[in-house]
């Protein structure tokens, strides 16, 4: 939670940060971004120091620290009015499960359900529900996006991932929260397989936020891995994958159990503040559009358990990597010429629990949304090596994707249209602003490689070793940098782009 003292300490580092600038630019071109430049940031971002830049806690506040100091060295401002400069505090409530028990039944029949193929977390300290009827949903949602099933007082049973109707479905967080909007008592989520168990356990399953502005919930809520799911279904009668086929019906209206739920669970839950950190590069000649570069400064912070030898997940490459890309894209665009429009930078907080940063800023934001002519988000951009083609997260507009197109080719990259970025739209910051109407892009190569991708998600992904090491390819990330200064300039260029 931040205090006074380090608000005070925050403005203390940015004025004397922003007292080194000099007052005067006279650089004609931008000059690259190195790998040196990159490894530089996030060898701090991502130390030990940090403990693996957790909200609310002291990594937070060194993190906060370390991105004002450098920002303010840049040349960028806090945001002008702002009651507290430079930070957007983020209210949250904090849950954390201490125990819990699931018992299902059949006929008066107590059935073989493995205790660690289960996790629960209560919404209140402590939660009891008996015979609760139990629902297999599906995904929650039919294909417009509605509660498919009478799941009032039940349990209901839903899958974890969008497919395949793909991103015109809301992720499983938002399903959960309109399944408990429709009455559900309680709520768990089959696992996939693309997020290991053990891994979804020790991290999702141990804790969970939610902005304090948000519905509470259902009394519980929790996961199945899919071995417990599909042990559940054979004795309920019933099989796992044939289930799993009939949902992917668009009208798919789910399916009850004959199987009733006992549910027990406690937690221990607290309030507190984080922050989002915004800064502005004012325009030269303003005209009411604005372009917004974003990525989320927060990780996992200390993840694994008492005894292991490293228990720190630092998230060097997510993403420390974006943050230190965002550092040096604003050095470039405060030194180079100053560009006609407003630009913002933005820090989010809580991307890692549910985009929540991202979605307080689009609630909140210290723009008018409808002024942000684009939103750049940079995020786990250390994938690929210098040379990988371009993809684009959120294309589908004609006159961006044309402007991308023409950056792209510019600095002599080629472009990747073949559509599978498009998977990820949901899982990065930009999709919050992007369901307030602002158009949100992530660009670059690390969404082009999906072998690359998959194997840092498949590994170090959320995980102690996402540690900062000379084996991270930071030459792709590098480009990436130039690619965002050059994108920025040309959606800040009044005479380039009309500020659609």
């Amino acid at each position: 939670m931040q205090t006074i003292k380090f608000r005070a300490a925050i403005a203390a580092v940015a004025l004397a940060a922003f007292a080194a600038v000099p007052a005067a630019h006279a650089k004609a071109a931008d000059s690259p971004v190195t790998e040196a430049d990159l490894a530089a940031h996030m060898k701090i971002l991502a130390g030990d120091a940090f403990e693996g830049r957790a909200p609310g806690t002291d990594g937070e506040d060194r993190t906060i620290a370390y991105i004002v100091g450098e920002w303010a060295k840049a040349g960028l401002e806090a945001v002008p009015g702002s009651a507290t400069p430079w930070l957007q505090p983020v209210p949250f409530v904090e849950t954390r499960a201490l125990g819990g028990s699931a018992t299902f039944r059949l006929g008066g029949r107590n059935l073989a359900i493995a205790d660690d193929g289960v996790i629960l977390t209560a919404r209140d300290a402590s939660v009891s529900l008996a015979n609760l009827p139990t629902a297999f949903v599906g995904y929650g949602v039919d294909g417009a996006g509605k509660v498919n099933a009478d799941v009032k007082g039940k349990l209901a049973i839903m899958l974890f991932d969008n497919a395949p109707f793909g991103d015109k479905l809301p992720r499983f967080r938002e399903r959960r929260q309109l399944l408990a909007d429709a009455g559900a008592a309680a709520v768990l989520v089959i696992a996939t397989d693309a997020v290991p168990w053990d891994q979804l356990r020790d991290s999702a399953g141990s804790s969970a936020m939610r902005l304090a502005s948000a519905p509470a919930g259902a009394s519980v809520s929790g996961f199945l891995s899919a071995a417990a799911a599909d042990a559940l279904f054979k004795q309920a009668g019933q099989d796992g994958a044939a289930l799993r086929a009939a949902a992917k019906s668009a009208d798919y209206k789910g399916a009850a159990l004959p199987v009733t739920a006992d549910l027990t669970a406690q937690s221990a839950t607290r309030a507190f503040a984080s922050n989002n950190v915004i800064a502005k590069l004012p325009g030269a000649n303003p005209d009411g559009k604005a372009v917004l570069f974003l990525g989320h400064w927060d990780h996992l912070g200390i993840c694994g358990k008492e005894g292991d030898a490293d228990r720190i997940c630092n998230g060097a490459v997510d993403n420390a990597s974006g943050i230190a890309v965002l550092i040096e894209v604003s050095k470039r665009l405060a030194k180079g010429p100053r560009p006609d429009r407003d630009i913002y930078f933005l820090a989010t907080t809580a991307e890692e629990k549910g985009l929540l940063g991202a979605h307080y800023f689009a609630a909140n934001p210290v723009v008018p949304l409808a002024d942000i002519t684009v939103a750049l988000n940079i995020d786990t951009i250390a994938i690929s090596p210098r040379g990988t083609p371009v993809a684009t997260i959120g294309r589908g507009k004609p006159a961006y994707d044309a402007m991308v197109r023409s950056v792209a080719t510019a600095l002599g990259r080629k472009l990747d249209e073949d559509g599978e970025a498009d998977a990820f739209v949901q899982r990065q910051d930009g999709w919050a602003l992007g369901a307030k109407g602002v158009t949100s892009l992530m660009v670059g190569g690390s969404f082009s490689d999906m072998a690359l991708l998959q194997a840092f998600l498949g590994g170090d992904y959320h995980g102690p070793g996402d540690n900062f090491s000379d084996k991270i390819p930071l030459g792709g990330a590098a480009e990436d940098a130039d690619l965002h200064v050059a994108l920025g300039r040309a959606f800040a260029d009044t005479k380039r782009w009309a500020g659609k």
